[in-house]
């Protein structure tokens, strides 16, 4: 793994080594397809390489010859700049781009050298066809000519920068793969599980003594009866028949035996009474006859 600082880590995981070329090309194929790359550059290439040779031709770039007392061959010096500054604009955009395994430092060089070329050839198109406009057909102002003949040596260091840049990772990164295949890292000693600490025991919380129930004041016998005659008599009267053992004892909140025995009680009471009632009434006729 690589830092900022462009120092070079063992990854955590073991490295099973590189990537094998058939995956890398299914990869690619899965990708995009590149060939309408080829349609976007054309016209980009013919509209740069004009007018980076125009722009070369004024400046003072012309027909030399590369090999003097060897081959009286010649060329024209103006290709060197669409050559070079494009070229490497398209160099260093892919590697910033790139997947491959690289610190951040030589990343970051990378894309502000890439913005930087693509700046340039802006600045060499603008300026081609502004003189062009403005009456300059044969020479460039000094200015422009400095500028233009410094093209080709700052576009080398910088290619050899970023080259230098990434075979360094490059190396770093493959040592450090070696270094985890030939010695991986120890294992962790094994160490034997703590049990867990004994929960403390909780406090039982004090209960608050309970209150003492107020009670309803004990019934005497004859308190109880009287009570059940006239709730007897209210339900004879509503209903046209005794009350049963079960309402009465709900109705006084006591047990079903003592309202069974307050029930025989109540129909007692109730025979004697309509005894009484009938002896009187056939008492009657005889007294009235005498």
């Amino acid at each position: 793994m690589l830092g900022d600082d462009g120092a070079v880590s063992a990854p955590q995981t073991q490295n099973t080594g590189p990537v094998p070329a058939p995956a890398i090309q299914r990869a690619r194929k899965a990708g995009m397809p590149r060939w309408p790359m080829f349609l976007l550059a054309a016209p980009a290439g013919v509209a740069t390489w004009s007018g980076w040779v125009g722009l070369g031709t004024m400046a003072g770039f012309g027909m030399v010859t590369p090999l003097p007392g060897i081959s009286d061959w010649q060329i024209n010096s103006a290709i060197t700049l669409p050559v070079g500054v494009e070229a490497y604009g398209a160099y260093a955009l892919g590697a910033w781009l790139s997947g491959r395994r690289m610190s951040a430092g030589t990343r970051r060089f990378a894309a502000v050298s890439a913005v930087g070329s693509l700046l340039l050839g802006m600045f060499g198109q603008i300026t081609y066809h502004l003189l062009q406009t403005q009456g300059w057909k044969d020479h460039a102002p000094a200015a422009v000519v400095v500028f233009v003949s410094a093209l080709p040596v700052l576009v080398l260091g910088l290619g050899a920068a970023l080259l230098h840049m990434i075979s360094r990772d490059a190396e770093a990164a493959e040592l450090a793969d070696e270094a985890t295949r030939t010695d991986p890292a120890p294992a962790a000693p094994a160490t034997t599980p703590t049990p867990p600490a004994a929960e403390p025991e909780a406090t039982p919380k004090p209960r608050r003594p309970a209150k003492p129930r107020q009670g309803r004041k004990a019934l005497t016998p004859e308190e109880l009866l009287a009570k059940a005659q006239e709730l007897n008599g209210a339900y004879l009267a509503e209903h046209d028949r005794p009350i049963p053992a079960q309402r009465l004892a709900e109705a006084l909140r006591i047990g079903k035996p003592r309202a069974l025995e307050l029930v025989k009680q109540l129909r007692a009471t109730t025979d004697d009474n309509t005894a009484e009632d009938t002896g009187t009434d056939e008492a009657r006729p005889l007294t009235a006859v005498r």
